[in-house]
Formats: structure tokens, C-alpha cells, sequence
């Protein structure tokens, strides 16, 4: 509740015009009215009454003035401004907007928002933040949050509430006042430093956040990773640990800046095969994952992993090569070789390195989505055989999901099975490797499948090893994605003899 007690009850007439009807909300600094308009029958507006200290009532007006100077549809429109100097009460006239906050809607849907409408949320906040931080004088929100956002019938946004806006200062180092609310506020609203453009971004962070976990978080911390939906896109989970660093440096820089990685991420998310993609999309910053999976047992799963994953290391920077299964073998194996370590004793560590690709064994879902959040530009999943639901839900959501079938021609089939016991799936981004197929086996396969990513995979002995023919397959996989910058050959077998 607001601290003090209201000049204003059910009938009373602000500014000689708006007369109230009823209390629409209240806070530690205000209360918010809903009013008719005497002089046009019919409308109604809310108002605003704040408590202002006399000693900073021209600040007080100076920030009224800026906000009736905005204008943007998302927006509320700021139409009046009264004071009344002995209470120190101020009044705002603004638009009334019906709808239902997000905190509420939150509320009533069990923290559950529809995971198509997240992006969506995120570009029209960023739109307005983007029109706020790009004034001649720029306009910090600073209170970003679920109570602060209205959410029309037509599930559109608007920001409601301007109390602690404030015009930024370059010559600042830091705020006088320490206002925002805890969990939703980035670290410098608190006394570390002035507040500008992107404190405002780490609120965002903090508000996606809240989303993809039901309600539950709104702070990057240890564990959180687990708590996000399974279903969420992933290229939105770099993008809001990006947004909540806590040093504002390492934070996307402007509301444009977020808004065309959200742009780019969608565009590689929804590029159809066999089209090439922008140079914007190959330029995306963000996490891409790759997610291997084979069709039966021996088809060679990890293999075709292991080789993937050091062709994009020879090309990319950064690449994870994740064990996507908590009982798997072969990555252990793999690290007693690496590291010189027994057979058959566990290393302490789950991560180990084999020329420049982090291999991560036997991992859950809470990793990855960990991992998600971290520099990495690939991260390929072996999946191995398995079709259980964790990772059959992982496979589907990967940018690049390679299925692995034996090329020998009584084989075949086993993929048309796979592709006909999920037909309800969308398989359109799926791709299929096939390694010694013949080309009539790839031939009949894309027939039968009507799908162009079908691949032969040549004789590669040595997955971690270089090979002119397996890089021309993974070129074409790969096209238009990734550019052609080859690293020094590697010679991972060479060197352990």
C-alpha cells in the first residue's frame, strides 16, 4: 500500500475534470484510480497519485514533462499533469488500458505463458525500450517487471508504469536513488553505478527468464537451468544469460542489438532445407546444436558425432560434443585414452579436450541447457540409439538433427520406419546420413523419403582426422552456415601411437 493515506476517494474530482470511480492498484510510492471524464461523457482514464518530497518537486515536474512528451503505442498515453504542493501530491492523467497485468495472468495460468508468444512479448518490449533509450535524451525504464506490463485481449503489450523512470545523465556515475524492484532490477540500480540503456536489457533478461521457468526464477543462479521449459526455443537461453551478466559491459549493448539476435536466431530456426542462408544468419552469435541420433544399435551414432564435431571445430570457434545419456560407455573410454587414466577408474571431471572440442560425458538435460547458456557456438548431441522421450524432445528441437542408418542396402529400411513411426512430427529440418551408401540407396532413400538431406558418409576411419571426402559431405550438410576458415589437420590416433 501506498505509504501515505490518498487525498482522493470515490467521487472525487482531480484537475477539475476526472472524477474517480474506483481504485484500479496501489504501491509503496502510489496509487492508481480509474476516472470519468466530465467533459467527454463516456471516457474514462487512470490516474495516478504519487507523494513527492517539496524539496524535489521540480525534478518531479521536469520528469512529467518528459513522459507527456512520449509517444508510442505501447505506451500509455500521458494526457495531464496536476500538483498540488502542501501534500506534496502529484497526479498523472494517463490512458486507461483494460487488459490484465502479466504478473496476473502468470498467476492464473499456473506461470504458464504459451511458448509462441514469448518472442513475440520480447520484440514489443524491445520496441518500446528501443524508442525510450534512443530519445535525444534517453529515457530509462528501470522497473521492468510482470505487474508493470499490461496484457490487452488481444495479447498486446503495453508498459504501465512510470514511477521511477528517469532521463539518463552521462556526467552521472551512479544513481542518487537505489530504486527497482529485487529480482527484477540489474546490480547497478543498487548503488554499483548509474543506471542506463542496458539495465534496462538485464530486467528484460530477468523477465524471460521468469517466463521459460513457469514464474519460478528471475535470477541466473546455480540450478536454474533445470527449471526452464523443456519446450522453449533454444536460442532464446544464450541470449537471456547474455542479457542478465551482471557487469553491464558484458551485456547486449542496445534494445536494437537484442532485437536483431532474436531476429537472426528466428531466421536459422525457420530456414526450410536446401536454402542458403543470409549473411546475417550465418553471422548469429549464438549457441547452434547439432543432435546425432541412430537408428539402431552399430549404426554408428557416436562416430558420425565425433566426426562432426571436429569438422566444425576446424571451422568455428568454440564446439561441445555432449554424451547425452547417463549410463553411456564410450565417452569414458575415450577420456582413459586422453588422459592416460586405468581402465576402469572414473575420472573426477565429466569434461575433457581433444584438439579444441570439449567432450562432456554422460550428461542430463539440465547440462546441456547449462551449456546453452555458455560461449559455445555448436554443441553436437550424441544421442546414440536411444528414442526415449528426453532425448528423442531433444533431437526434435536442435537446429540440425542428423539421423545415422546403416547405408547397406538390407538396412535401409530402418529409416523409412524411423520417418513413419514419427510422421505426426515435423521432419522437415531433419537430415540423413548414410554411412558406405551407395548412391542408388541414397537415391531410392530421398524418393521414398521426398526429403533432399540425404547423404552418403565415405569410409572415415579416424573420426578425429581430417578427410577430404567426409569434409565435402559435411560441407554440403552444412552450406551456407558456417564459412570455410579450415584449421591445421588433426591427428588424434597418430598421437597416441
Amino acid at each position: 500500500m501506498m505509504n501515505q493515506p490518498s487525498r482522493l476517494e470515490f467521487g472525487s474530482i482531480v484537475g477539475e475534470r476526472y472524477r474517480i470511480i474506483r481504485t484500479l492498484g496501489s504501491g509503496g510510492m502510489s496509487r492508481v484510480f480509474m476516472a470519468e471524464d466530465l467533459k467527454l461523457p463516456g471516457k474514462h482514464w487512470a490516474v495516478k497519485e504519487s507523494i513527492a518530497d517539496p524539496k524535489i518537486m521540480k525534478i518531479v515536474r521536469t520528469e512529467a514533462e518528459m513522459l507527456i512528451s512520449l509517444s508510442h503505442p505501447r505506451l500509455p498515453r500521458i494526457v495531464d499533469f496536476f500538483e498540488y504542493p502542501p501534500s506534496g501530491a502529484v497526479y498523472l492523467v494517463m490512458d486507461y488500458i483494460e487488459g490484465i497485468t502479466l504478473e496476473a495472468y502468470m498467476r492464473g495460468y499456473q506461470g504458464y505463458i504459451p511458448q509462441e508468444q514469448i518472442i513475440p512479448l520480447a520484440l514489443q518490449v524491445l520496441d518500446v525500450l528501443d524508442y525510450l533509450h534512443t530519445r535525444q535524451l534517453p529515457v530509462i525504464y528501470r522497473d521492468l517487471k510482470p505487474a508493470n506490463i499490461m496484457l490487452t485481449p488481444e495479447m498486446e503489450f503495453k508498459l504501465i508504469d512510470f514511477g521511477i523512470a528517469r532521463s539518463y545523465k552521462s556526467e552521472l556515475d551512479q544513481d542518487t536513488i537505489k530504486l527497482g524492484t529485487v529480482g527484477f532490477a540489474a546490480p547497478e540500480q543498487y548503488g554499483t553505478g548509474q543506471t542506463d540503456a542496458r539495465s534496462d536489457l538485464y530486467s528484460l533478461g530477468a523477465l524471460l527468464l521468469y517466463l521459460c521457468t513457469g514464474g519460478k526464477y528471475s535470477e541466473w543462479t546455480a540450478g536454474v537451468e533445470g527449471y526452464i521449459r523443456g519446450e522453449l526455443p533454444r536460442h532464446l537461453i544464450p541470449i537471456i544469460r547474455k542479457l542478465l551478466r551482471d557487469h553491464p559491459e558484458e551485456r547486449f549493448q542496445s534494445a536494437e542489438e537484442v532485437i536483431g539476435e532474436l531476429r537472426r536466431s528466428a531466421d536459422f530456426q525457420s530456414a526450410q532445407p536446401g536454402k542458403s542462408m543470409s549473411n546475417a544468419s550465418m553471422d548469429y552469435a549464438g549457441t547452434r546444436v547439432v543432435a546425432v541420433l541412430g537408428v539402431s544399435s552399430g549404426s554408428g551414432a557416436t562416430h558420425t558425432a565425433i566426426a562432426v564435431s571436429h569438422y566444425l571445430a576446424r571451422r568455428t570457434h568454440s564446439v561441445a560434443l555432449v554424451e547425452l545419456h547417463s549410463t553411456a560407455k564410450a565417452f569414458a573410454r575415450l577420456q582413459e585414452v586422453v588422459e592416460g587414466i586405468p581402465v576402469g577408474q572414473a575420472s573426477s571431471s565429466r569434461r575433457f579436450e581433444v584438439d579444441g572440442v570439449h567432450y562432456w560425458r554422460q550428461t542430463s538435460r539440465a547440462d546441456v541447457i547449462s551449456l546453452l547458456g555458455g560461449s559455445y557456438r555448436f554443441i553436437v548431441l550424441d544421442l546414440g540409439n536411444g528414442q526415449d522421450n528426453e532425448r528423442l524432445e531433444e533431437f526434435l528441437r536442435a537446429d540440425y538433427p542428423l539421423v545415422v542408418g546403416s547405408g547397406a542396402e538390407w538396412r535401409v529400411q530402418d529409416i523409412t520406419g524411423l520417418a513413419r513411426s514419427l510422421q505426426r512430427l515435423p521432419q522437415h529440418k531433419w537430415n540423413y546420413c548414410l554411412p558406405l551408401a551407395s548412391s542408388e540407396a541414397v537415391r531410392r532413400l530421398r524418393k521414398e523419403l521426398e526429403h533432399d538431406k540425404v547423404f552418403a558418409l565415405p569410409f572415415h576411419s579416424d573420426p578425429f582426422e581430417q578427410d577430404d571426402e567426409m569434409d565435402q559431405v559435411l560441407d554440403e550438410l552444412f552450406r551456407g552456415v558456417i564459412t570455410d576458415t579450415r584449421k591445421k589437420r588433426f591427428g588424434f590416433l597418430k598421437r597416441q601411437h
